[in-house]
């Protein structure tokens, strides 16, 4: 009886993650240098340690933020997982006022996934963050078993710096405050409706991912004393306007007809029975502004490309305290009111 004692080569050349790519051994280094590195390289990276070191900065605050994203499909109209991860944690940071400095990304990559397609979305993040006009330094990667996740779920986290004596938040709202969008809302959440469902609008609908920080900076020389913003993400503008309102204890009154809904979104909402306020968002833009101060911050929004379409939408007041209140184009009013649940899951 004689023994094959030879044990098998292991798999270095494939065109898929396999599990071995998240062991720390050799496969995960092939990866590390041959895809990520190349794709994301900059010198806070590069040392590949446990922990970026930034450089000190002094006077002002640190904002931070974390955010995973799950979106199916991964490739929508519009843009990708990997462009919306860096524009939503990047959003999150300048609509508190901060200058991101600094990003964080951990991938968690299905076994199968295809080389080629992880290539595509680094690319994707790559280009989303050199416009963001910021780095990502650190990182992680895991890879879970076939079935276990659905192709790549992503993870990042953000810092940013405000500037001594800027104040942006939902504590500044006030009555008298006008409210303001930075253009059409609902893009996100039809764009990746109609591409789940195979659903051919009258009108092209693509996702309006975009990072916001040069907008926020427009805003920010053209007013200063701006009270507050939000990126009506998940929940749409109707969450950002439901939590100030009801956290504030303040009125908020919004005008129907003046919430800037493009016709290929309408239809799509109405064929669904969704309302378009409560269609996520991922590059759009909740201004609270002084009422004396609007028109030259609208003034601001319409010089920039992205926000060329803002309009004023209602305002803050003293009555109704808690609720937000719709005007309808009869005349009528109703209140909105957030639903137990997402309308269109794994939008983000």
């Amino acid at each position: 009886m004689s023994f094959d004692w030879s044990c098998p080569l292991p798999i270095l050349d494939t065109d898929r993650i396999l599990v071995g790519h998240g062991s720390g051994g050799k496969l995960t280094q092939r990866l590390l240098e041959r895809h990520i590195l190349p794709a994301l390289d900059n010198p806070f990276l590069r040392p590949l340690d446990d922990q970026a070191i930034l450089p000190p900065s002094l006077g002002e605050k640190i904002a931070f933020t974390t955010d995973s994203y799950v979106v199916s499909p991964i490739f929508f109209p519009g843009g990708d997982i990997g462009s919306l991860a860096v524009h939503g944690t990047v959003n999150d940071l300048v609509v508190g006022g901060a200058r991101p400095i600094a990003l964080s990304l951990s991938l968690i990559l299905e076994e199968g996934l295809p080389l080629s397609t992880l290539d595509r979305i680094l690319a994707s993040i790559r280009e989303a963050a050199d416009r963001a006009e910021v780095p990502i330094v650190t990182g992680d990667t895991k890879v879970v078993e076939k079935g276990c996740a659905d192709q790549i779920f992503i993870n990042t986290a953000g810092i940013g710096l405000v500037p001594p004596g800027l104040r942006l938040g939902a504590s500044r709202v006030e009555p008298g405050d006008e409210i303001l969008v930075s253009g059409p809302i609902g893009d996100h959440g039809i764009a990746i409706l109609a591409l789940r469902e195979g659903l051919e609008l009258e009108g092209e609908v693509q996702s309006d991912t975009a990072p916001l920080g040069s907008l926020v900076r427009a805003i920010l020389d053209a007013c200063p004393e701006v009270h507050a913003m939000r990126d009506p993400t998940r929940g749409g503008v109707a969450a950002s306007l439901v939590e100030i309102a009801t956290r504030q204890n303040v009125g908020i009154e919004i005008d129907a007809e003046a919430i800037p809904v493009r016709d290929a979104v309408r239809g799509a909402c109405e064929l669904f029975g969704l309302d378009p306020l409560l269609v996520a968002n991922e590059g759009k833009l909740l201004v609270f502004v002084p009422g004396e101060e609007s028109e030259a911050v609208l003034a601001a929004m319409r010089a920039h490309p992205l926000g060329r379409d803002a309009v004023r939408i209602g305002r803050v007041c003293a009555e109704h305290r808690g609720l937000v209140v719709v005007r309808t184009a009869v005349g009528g009013r109703r209140i909105l009111d957030l639903p137990f649940a997402e309308q269109l899951p794994r939008i983000c």
